[in-house]
């Protein structure tokens, strides 16, 4: 049974992917897509109600998975390897080389006390954690591919191809979710690796996919510096095989020895480029120039949330370490700092890039605070971030192709044009910064838990805090633009999606929504027992079912009673707004100067005493939050705390 579900989850995206890319008729397309999110989310849902599992999955369909993962891992490493030689980039191509070098080591077939690896027997692996991102990436991918069926029909319209490459796109996401899922389910560190980088390949290819220079250049930046986390991880192997330690993940976390903290440290390296944390934000940021569906797949369910699963993975194998302590000020550094630039964006694309990379930084502070109630506020953050920044992506693609801009500018009074989207995002936005909604209530966990530090706590839980303040500044300028009536006389853009759209945007603004209800029991059920092996039980939560109160010896946060303030707040609104008359809306004030041009539309007298037409925009303080002034110093302070963080290993 539980040989088939796995099989479900990682080998059927991937056969469905290359039926994909085979079969190019649209109908078979749809079939497989739907299909195979049908298909992964019933098996996840099935594993996360098995619970905690490990498998040895010797032989598949009469094949040894050992040597079909490594053949099938030297096999995409020639082919990185080519794409460097054609791209010309010698970066991607000697990092290509050092990996193969690395993995002939590992394999045994050069270097000094050469021979097999110590290979675990359990090949799979599953905790809570794991199920927890299985969740997720079956969930949330399956429903962000379906909304692709829908999108790209446009999206190539607008491009004017004569030539769909559907089958390409499809294969390269289906492909995502096979090779994530076998990512976090794998204690073999070798299929691990292999995974880790045919993510890596899924997302240069992705990005690149609609072949503009700006689109190759981005995708080629996406692809060597996550090879330079992918050599990380290499030499994190080549660190325990010559120690003579099992490459298992299972071994690495629960032996305390203390030799193998070097190699953690590696692969929580490698970990920060995936995530694209500073100074590695720049590929992500790059990524927008994706189709939207790749960007919310990139931000939501795989790729980056590959990046924080392998450090909370590693978690308890650094706790009350030297590390841990300097991570945790790395994590907030990322989270306050990328936090200010999503202030000095207009971009909608560029807002959610940066709010992405300051939740993984929240994530990775927590894994620093490394107690019970931190990894505990992680995984919450991991949940609920992936639901709603899908949802957030996915809303600004169907704006943009109505609109033709993802400017929050232009989506100001979007209300009065795309009522149903512009309530769908807003909703999205909400669930993103306010309570009782999920992600504040992990960022309330994860803002407590580090007053459990030690001299690090002033200095983590202020920048914390100074973050938590931007996001509500950025979230809240844009929500206020998007329900705001500023325009008199409106014309409106059809709200009609395509089905595959508007039923993934429901079930997601559903999913945030019940997600958040339901949050002391997704709790109890699947995040708890995934801390157990955390320090500091006493910091963990416990719930009072009544009010769904998470509460411990330092606070509690009620979610019924806070949703029912919510509830009854809205209904006042309401009713107070449908008993307000309607009145004319008057000019704005332009000091002193207005006047109307020969159609009668307001405006102020301006140049050559000609009726100007007023316009509006924001305040995005480029002068203190823009990229150029905050970016170069950012990465400064961010190598610096990667050079402690290495240094201090190093040294003990």
């Amino acid at each position: 049974m539980l040989n088939g579900l796995v099989f479900a989850c990682i080998v059927l995206p991937i056969l469905a992917a290359l039926l994909a890319l085979i079969f190019r008729a649209c109908a078979i397309r749809k079939a497989l897509v739907i299909g195979t999110g049908v298909v992964l989310a019933l098996a996840s849902l099935a594993l996360a109600k098995a619970g905690s599992f490990r498998l040895a999955a010797d032989t598949m369909l009469g094949i040894n998975v050992n040597s079909l993962v490594m053949l099938l891992d030297f096999a995409l490493m020639a082919v990185i390897l080519i794409i460097g030689l054609r791209l010309t980039n010698w970066i991607i191509v000697c990092l290509a080389i050092a990996q193969i070098a690395g993995t002939l080591y590992v394999e045994g077939f050069i270097g000094v006390g050469s021979g097999a690896p110590f290979l675990p027997e359990m090949g799979i692996f599953a905790d809570n954690l794991s199920l927890v991102m299985v969740l997720v990436i079956s969930l949330v991918g399956s429903l962000i591919c379906i909304y692709g069926l829908g999108y790209m029909r446009v999206h190539e319209e607008h491009l004017h191809l004569e030539k769909s490459r559907q089958p390409r796109f499809f294969f390269y996401m289906l492909l995502f979710l096979g090779a994530m899922n076998g990512l976090v389910l794998s204690n073999n560190l070798l299929w691990a690796f292999f995974f880790w980088e045919l993510t890596t390949l899924c997302s240069f290819m992705l990005i690149g996919h609609d072949g503009t220079d700006e689109a190759r250049r981005n995708a080629t930046r996406a692809l060597w510096m996550n090879m330079l986390g992918g050599m990380a991880f290499v030499f994190g192997m080549m660190m325990l095989k010559k120690a003579g330690a099992e490459l298992s993940m299972l071994t690495l976390i629960s032996s305390g020895n203390s030799l193998y903290l070097m190699p953690i440290v590696l692969f929580c390296f490698a970990g920060f480029t995936k995530s694209a944390q500073v100074p590695f934000q720049s590929w992500l940021c790059g990524a927008m120039v994706a189709p939207t569906p790749v960007s919310a797949l990139l931000h939501s369910s795989t790729m980056v949330k590959a990046g924080v699963f392998l450090v909370l993975r590693l978690a308890p194998g650094f706790e009350g370490t030297w590390f841990s302590v300097v991570l945790a000020i790395f994590g907030a550094f990322t989270f306050l700092v990328t936090s200010a630039l999503a202030v000095g964006q207009s971009n909608g694309k560029k807002i959610l890039a940066y709010s992405t990379i300051a939740n993984l930084g929240l994530i990775i502070a927590c894994a620093g605070i490394n107690t019970q109630a931190a990894i505990a506020a992680a995984i919450m953050i991991i949940v609920f971030h992936a639901v709603s920044k899908a949802l957030l992506f996915l809303c600004v693609g169907a704006i943009e192709q109505r609109i033709e801009s993802r400017n929050i500018d232009d989506m100001r009074s979007l209300y009065q044009l795309m009522p149903r989207t512009a309530v769908i995002t807003a909703i999205g936005i909400v669930s993103m910064m306010l309570p009782p909604f999920g992600m504040l209530l992990g960022k309330w966990m994860a803002i407590e838990s580090a007053l459990n530090m030690n001299f690090a706590m002033p200095i983590v839980i202020t920048m914390l805090a100074l973050g938590s303040a931007l996001t509500v500044l950025f979230w809240g300028r844009w929500a206020g633009m998007l329900l705001g009536a500023a325009n008199p006389k409106p014309v409106r853009v059809s709200d009609n999606q395509s089905f595959s759209i508007s039923f993934v945007l429901m079930v997601l603004t559903i999913m945030a929504v019940l997600a958040s209800l339901l949050s002391p029991l997704l709790y109890v059920a699947l995040v708890q027992p995934a801390t157990l092996a955390a320090a500091d039980p006493a910091s963990g939560y416990s719930i009072w079912g009544a009010l769904g109160s998470f509460y411990n010896n330092t606070g509690a946060f009620a979610v019924y009673p806070l949703f029912i303030a919510i509830a009854l707040g809205f209904a006042w609104a309401l009713h107070a707004a449908r008993k307000a008359s309607k009145v004319e809306g008057t000019d704005p004030f332009l000091s002193g100067a207005n006047a109307r041009n020969e159609n009668g539309e307001p405006g102020f007298i301006g140049p050559m005493r000609e009726v100007t037409a007023p316009t509006m925009g924001n305040y995005y303080l480029s002068n203190i939050f823009g990229e150029g002034k905050l970016t170069g110093t950012a990465n400064a302070v961010a190598i610096t705390l990667i050079a402690l963080m290495l240094g201090g290993v190093m040294w003990n």
